[in-house]
């Protein structure tokens, strides 16, 4: 029989995986590769926020796992992790619901020999009271979508009610208040995406909200926007998102979000139609249930620096969902970035052979390349670093360039260079033949 590969959870690091190890170990029959998700497409998570704008239609940048996996010599099975038995080798796995609450597959176990973890992360609440009834969260593709409907339904309803003879709305409902919680880089794409849309939806006869009364602001506990990045990064974006009507509010803490209004802990109540949560990250609680298998207080799984679990050498975790040392000696973990996930995905295409021939791993070595952050149409600003760049600060037409060659290279990846290409000319024809906005 065949080594047996399982890979729970389908982002960038997993299909990246699945689609590797299958095209290198599966074609030849040297192992059987086995990728898990809970949905049936696979959308780039960096890409979501354009998605929740409306400045980008998913279905046109989606990966279908079932074709994916035949392309490429894996199967793919729906499912959703609930647990693990290490003695016997088995995942196991709640039954699989589609998008009308439908069942796609049982409940069930499906053995492995190696098991490789990439479950990715969600937003955390960090507790704070109403986060969860009252906030929109980016972190799948259907709540992207919940959030533009919930929009463009906001806009409808304006446009309904709007008087014809005056181009207002008669009941004065004409403002839009969008607080954004978290100053990272889905905080601040997201402001720039929702500020161009602003712009272009009264081009679609939309106007009764105008771009004026539409008002974002955008929350951070930390005293700058980024604070991951270089300050001047930081500096760049804070300047841009103010330019374009942005109110940016740093060292604020929230301590509660009601149905309309985010409360902060000095005592401010700032108004809020939408409340969109991208404060924080933290892997699923599931993790913590998982035959004993050591987690971190954000439930992400202790990993030595092979990705192999501490407990258990048979069981891997990757990208956002693992606690994986940095190899400078200090106490920090890889950062939870896809380029992360990203490079360990190649890592263990490249070393998972290795182990099957019995041959000892070597230790995964995270390499920053720097960071991008896209401003919609308007600009980009970031940092890259490598072999010849040390924090070089790019930001305008070139960084944007950069930006888009991130997304690129995943394509790459899952694609290859024919289908990259194509998609590439498809995207062209379809700006200049669809609306620039996702109206529906």
């Amino acid at each position: 029989m065949s080594h047996r590969i399982v890979i729970v959870g389908g982002g960038a690091g997993g299909l990246e995986l699945a689609t590797r190890l299958g095209r290198k170990l599966g074609r030849r029959g040297h192992a059987h590769i086995t990728l898990v998700d809970r949905k049936l497409t696979h959308v780039w998570k960096p890409l979501l926020h354009e998605v929740a704008a409306g400045s980008l239609d998913f279905s046109d940048n989606d990966v279908n796992y079932l074709a994916q996996a035949r392309w490429n010599h894996f199967e793919f099975q729906p499912g959703v992790l609930c647990g693990l038995d290490r003695g016997r080798r088995e995942v196991m796995l709640a039954e699989a619901l589609d998008e009308g609450g439908g069942a796609m597959a049982p409940a069930r176990r499906i053995a492995y020999d190696t098991l490789v973890l990439a479950v990715g992360s969600r937003s955390a609440d960090f507790g704070v009271p109403g986060v969860r009834e009252h906030c929109s969260f980016l972190d799948t593709t259907e709540e992207a979508l919940s959030f533009h409907r919930r929009l463009l339904r906001r806009y409808l309803q304006a446009h309904a009610r709007a008087d014809p003879h005056e181009g207002t709305d008669m009941d004065g409902h004409d403002a839009l208040d969008v607080v954004i919680v978290g100053g990272g880089a889905t905080g601040v794409e997201l402001a720039a995406e929702l500020r161009q849309a602003s712009w272009q939806l009264p081009a679609y006869g939309l106007a009764s909200i105008q771009p004026q009364r539409v008002r974002i602001t955008v929350l951070d506990r930390a005293a700058r926007l980024l604070a991951a990045l270089p300050e001047r990064v930081g500096r760049d974006a804070e300047s841009t998102l103010e330019a374009l009507g942005v109110r940016v509010l740093c060292d604020v803490a929230v301590s509660e979000v009601t149905d309309a209004a985010v409360l902060t802990k000095d005592g401010k109540s700032i108004p809020a139609t939408f409340v969109v949560w991208a404060a924080g990250i933290e892997a699923p609680e599931v993790l913590d249930t998982l035959d004993g298998l050591e987690t971190t207080s954000r439930h992400q799984l202790k990993v030595k620096p092979t990705l192999q679990t501490t407990l258990d050498g048979d069981v891997f975790a990757m990208g956002d969902c693992a606690a994986c040392p940095l190899e400078d000696g200090s106490e920090r973990s890889v950062p939870p970035l896809a380029q992360a996930a990203q490079q360990q995905a190649r890592f263990l295409a490249e070393n998972l052979p290795r182990r099957l021939a019995g041959r000892t791993l070597p230790d995964f070595r995270f390499r920053n390349r720097g960071s991008l952050v896209s401003l919609a149409g308007y600009t980009a600003v970031g940092s890259l670093m490598g072999n010849l760049l040390r924090d070089v600060t790019l930001e305008g037409r070139l960084a944007r360039v950069f930006y888009s060659l991130l997304y690129r290279r995943h394509q790459l990846v899952v694609h290859g260079m024919a289908r990259t290409a194509m998609a590439i000319v498809l995207a062209r024809i379809h700006r200049r033949t669809e609306p620039r906005l996702k109206l529906h």
